[in-house]
């Protein structure tokens, strides 16, 4: 039996969309240690208001792209915190893994 080409790539973005709903619920994001943000010897800073980021968040070894906000930096991390089916998320990344939110 065929499958059904035309609507292949829905089913399958569906499925990627259950599958990360899924790690989010069950799993908490990998955050920096205390020793990789080295915030002793780097300048912290903080916005009053966040920003509008993209974001690589890692839930065990499966890399997620996630909109968020960045609530504080340094020159190497950024604090982000985002919505999961499960609440909010936050963590600590490298700075190489944000991205200023396009505009809508």
């Amino acid at each position: 039996m065929g499958s059904n080409k035309r609507y292949a790539d829905l089913f399958d973005r569906l499925m990627d969309g259950r599958i990360l709903e899924a790690l989010m619920r069950e799993m908490e994001p990998q955050s920096l240690t205390r020793a990789e943000l080295d915030l002793e010897h780097e300048a912290l800073t903080r916005p009053p208001l966040a920003r509008p980021v993209r974001a690589w968040i890692r839930y065990g070894e499966t890399p997620v792209q996630v909109d968020a906000l960045a609530t504080a930096w340094t020159e190497s991390a950024v604090a982000v915190r985002w919505k999961t089916p499960n609440g909010e998320h936050r963590a600590w990344v490298w700075s190489s893994a944000v991205r200023p939110a396009s505009p809508s």
